[in-house]
């Protein structure tokens, strides 16, 4: 290896090409006359930029002064004509005052702004917030509805930027809001909002008159949707792990973005897309051909979870709007309302997908399973009743599982002498060794793997009952003995410091829970370890049972201490029950003895191998013969 030494000649040729940076900045130091000319020319711009700024406020205060009974000049008329071209006349009209316009249905309680023709203010009337607060999806600036547009006389304007004339009418029983942006008393861009009684989705319309010599329909036209998701539940960390920007495209495909960190996407052909913020939604739904080419970010705005924030993310949509003759029509869904199965189903849109049930088979055991079952219990039982009934149902069901598995660990315990003897004989040939072991299991009818199968039946009812808790609406501010809301965690205590990954309060559900997995895995593990033949050359199976007895409580008391309480019930009744079933299987249903002759007699029946142990008795053997080839290798 060729020794390292300092090159003393790079050593200096560095000194000198710093040296000469070093003079080549000083010569090139702007002289005191420069820098005086320098400062000079920013206050003239800064100077400049606030005499057109205050020219622009004037045009907006003048247009603001404006009544019917009292006319602009032609000064002032040409000064917004100079600004904004056609739209100068939305200016003039007494609406160009920042008022706003209050609509109540069912449920909601909703504002106007006159600027923009948004949405300014979306309460829903009937829910409130873990603080007694009533529910807002918009409030205070929160949410931000704008369409940017060409116009022919090579502008680029913002309809967030001009104020829109209100008039409020009925339509039979439906309430219709309509904001207009105007160019004249014939010409202008409507949003048109139709309430319905006891709904809440809004039916929502884009549309233009006697503008197609206003746009430019060379340029795009884009609609941007933002808006900030509000908090809504006691624990921040909990509702922002459910608050997630998702969307339906291509035909039916669902598509979310991350739910923990920033993301975003572009996607074709979105039919709808959904703000959600854990138990409630802002949907945007397309009545009519799907956006193309929309591009969607979430940004997460909780930087310590450990802080109160009054937001949890920002969602931002460019979606492109198309010219119809050179007239925009558009017609559009806006949700507001619960992120309920029920309720999002009614609107036959797939909205309902936008909840998370999970993927796959998970997903499908939840909404034909657990959904419809929870919703039937609920009509005659308390929530938390219903959720206990529920629990034995499904371990009846699953109760079968837990038998064979129980009866596989049985076998297993009963042909542990015999086992071990084989080992012990066979310790110098591992490849004897392990065929005796399979014969002897495959003839007795047991075999490791048979416990363990049963136990992965279990999985997908775990994790589906792990998706639905957290998305069932029902549960939210449902109480139960001392939890106070089965959709949230039951602090029983709050401590004076945060722990980290705990939290600073104390549930007592994960708590009871934890202790009855402990014990619940001391009989099974222990059972498991005594049955589980000692192998060499494995990892010691039984050391890690005994961490496991330990480790799996302990992450239940820590994960889900802030975890919805209505979850944890569910698992401390679950363990409970299968504490019973086993001690029932294992004391009155499964005899040792009788086991123990069932294998004695299925020991002289023939047995023939399946596919899976004869290529198994293969593989075992060409491992074999690649060793004692590797040792006579050696040898030689």
């Amino acid at each position: 290896m060729e020794e390292k030494k300092f090159d003393v000649k790079s050593i200096i040729g560095f000194v000198l090409i710093f040296g000469i940076l070093i003079f080549m900045m000083y010569q090139n130091q702007p002289t005191p006359e420069e820098l005086e000319a320098q400062k000079k020319a920013e206050q003239e711009q800064l100077a400049t930029e606030k005499k057109e700024s205050k020219q622009e406020e004037t045009l907006v205060t003048t247009a603001n002064d404006y009544t019917n009974t009292q006319a602009l000049d032609s000064t002032a008329k040409a000064a917004l004509q100079s600004k904004v071209g056609s739209f100068a006349y939305s200016l003039t009209l007494p609406s160009s005052a920042d008022k706003q316009t209050t609509v109540t249905t069912d449920v909601f309680e909703l504002k106007f702004n006159n600027k923009g023709g948004q949405l300014s203010q979306v309460k829903l009337k009937n829910f409130v917030d873990y603080d007694s607060v009533p529910i807002y999806l918009v409030k205070d600036n929160n949410s931000a509805f704008n369409i940017t547009f060409g116009t022919s006389d090579n502008r680029t304007l913002n309809t967030q930027d001009f104020p829109f004339q209100p008039t409020v009418t009925k339509s039979g029983e439906n309430t219709v809001v309509s904001m207009k942006l105007k160019v004249s008393e014939t010409a202008f861009l409507e949003y048109r909002y139709e309430l319905k009684p006891n709904d809440y989705m809004i039916d929502f319309s884009i549309k233009s008159q006697g503008l197609s010599n206003v746009f430019n329909t060379s340029q795009p036209i884009t609609l941007d949707w933002k808006q900030k998701g509000i908090r809504h539940a006691k624990s921040i960390a909990y509702e922002n792990r459910y608050t997630r920007l998702t969307y339906m495209h291509d035909e039916g495909k669902v598509d979310k973005l991350s739910q923990t960190g920033d993301d975003d996407e572009i996607a074709e052909d979105v039919e709808w897309l959904s703000y959600r913020q854990f138990f409630f939604s802002s949907i945007l739904v397309s009545n009519d051909s799907p956006f193309k080419d929309v591009a969607m970010t979430s940004k997460n705005l909780v930087d310590d979870e450990e802080i109160d924030t009054l937001f949890t993310k920002i969602y931002t949509s460019k979606l492109p709007l198309a010219y119809n003759s050179g007239e925009l029509n558009k017609s559009l869904g806006l949700y507001y309302g619960p992120t309920k199965a029920e309720t999002l189903k009614s609107y036959d849109k797939g909205l309902e997908q936008s909840i998370p049930f999970g993927w796959g088979i998970f997903g499908w055991i939840n909404k034909i399973i657990f959904i419809p079952l929870f919703g039937f219990l609920i009509q005659y039982l308390p929530y938390g009743i219903a959720i206990i009934v529920m629990t034995i149902l499904v371990k009846i069901l699953l109760s079968f599982v837990q038998y064979k598995q129980f009866l596989s660990q049985a076998k297993m315990k009963i042909l542990k002498p015999e086992l071990d003897a084989v080992r012990e004989k066979y310790k110098d040939n591992k490849l004897k060794a392990q065929q005796e072991t399979m014969a002897i299991q495959s003839k007795a009818g047991a075999s490791p793997l048979s416990g363990c199968l049963p136990g992965l039946m279990q999985i997908p009812v775990f994790y589906a009952l792990f998706q639905f808790f957290p998305t069932a609406f029902d549960l939210r501010q449902k109480s139960f003995l001392w939890a106070d809301d089965l959709s949230s965690y039951d602090s029983i205590l709050e401590l004076p410091f945060s722990i980290p990954l705990y939290g600073s309060h104390v549930s007592l559900f994960p708590i009871l829970a934890a202790v009855a997995i402990f014990f619940y895995m001391k009989m099974t593990t222990g059972q498991q370890v005594a049955s589980q033949p000692t192998q060499e050359g494995m990892p010691d199976m039984g050391k890690m049972m005994k961490y496991m007895i330990y480790f799996s409580p302990l992450l239940m008391l820590v994960f889900f201490n802030n975890y919805a309480s209505g979850l944890s019930l569910y698992y401390f009744i679950s363990n409970l029950i299968s504490i019973g079933i086993m001690l029932v299987i294992k004391n009155y249903i499964i005899d040792e003895d009788k086991v123990l002759a069932k294998i004695e007699v299925s020991k002289t029946k023939p047995k023939k191998q399946n596919k899976f142990q004869k290529k198994m008795a293969e593989m075992m053997e060409q491992a074999e013969a690649q060793k004692q080839a590797q040792q006579k290798g050696k040898k030689k």
